[in-house]
């Protein structure tokens, strides 16, 4: 694959996985927590939450871009503080996972919160008679149930990750070998005389990847819905 991608066009695809990945798995503890709170939570202000959760999937990409950058830019209302500490997101391959994550955070949410409402509430209750603590019911008993849900809401995080646009240009901009992620660069390929190729070989390379994902989280669905049943 190196020969037939340019540099260019190869490190844009490892900063692609490298986003991806990050913004992804960065997502999960905080998608689960939420997602459980959404499914099984009675409190004050959930409606407002869940709409909160949702806003990205809703808002254009350029807003949550905007939105991120006043909040986590060097002069923002967190990137200011994580600055001083040393942290900059913006214009950084870390700022792209974040946008990332927000982006895809909804979709990995939405999946979850599914897959645990979906959970007989009375195998839990079953437990809990038994002797188990709250935590232990949730581990040995709600997340083994859920495990499809949670790749195949991890596996749709990764997919808006890798296909985000954007919410990241406008985050983090499109430097080559930092921020240029896979939309980004195929958007460049588009705008110079002769770059069609490489836009051409980036698209097919964006489905393929696509593709495997999906086909690997059915795969991992399926082995996980056996072993529940076995």
């Amino acid at each position: 694959m190196t020969d037939w991608l340019t540099p260019e066009e190869w490190a844009a695809l490892r900063l692609s996985l490298l986003v991806a990945g990050t913004g992804t798995l960065a997502s999960l503890g905080p998608g689960l927590g939420v997602a459980y709170l959404l499914a099984r939570g009675r409190f004050w202000g959930k409606t407002v939450l869940d709409m909160l959760v949702h806003l990205p999937l809703v808002l254009p990409p350029v807003v949550t871009g905007y939105l991120l950058l006043l909040a986590f830019g060097r002069r923002g209302t967190f990137g200011a503080a994580l600055a001083e500490l040393g942290i900059v997101l913006s214009f950084r391959w870390t700022g792209a996972a974040l946008a990332c994550a927000v982006m895809g955070f909804p979709l990995l949410v939405r999946a979850i919160r599914l897959s645990i409402e979906a959970v007989d509430v009375r195998l839990e209750q079953a437990a809990g008679t038994l002797g188990a603590n709250p935590l232990q019911v949730f581990a040995l008993v709600t997340l083994p149930l859920i495990l499809p849900g949670i790749l195949a809401g991890l596996v749709l995080c990764f997919a808006k990750a890798m296909g985000e646009f954007g919410a990241t240009i406008t985050f983090v901009s499109n430097i080559p070998g930092e921020t240029q992620t896979l939309p980004s660069a195929i958007y460049t390929l588009t705008q110079v005389p002769g770059g069609e190729a490489g836009a051409m070989r980036l698209t097919l390379i964006s489905i393929a990847v696509s593709m495997v994902a999906l086909v690997l989280s059915e795969l991992l669905a399926r082995g996980v819905a056996r072993r529940l049943a076995a």
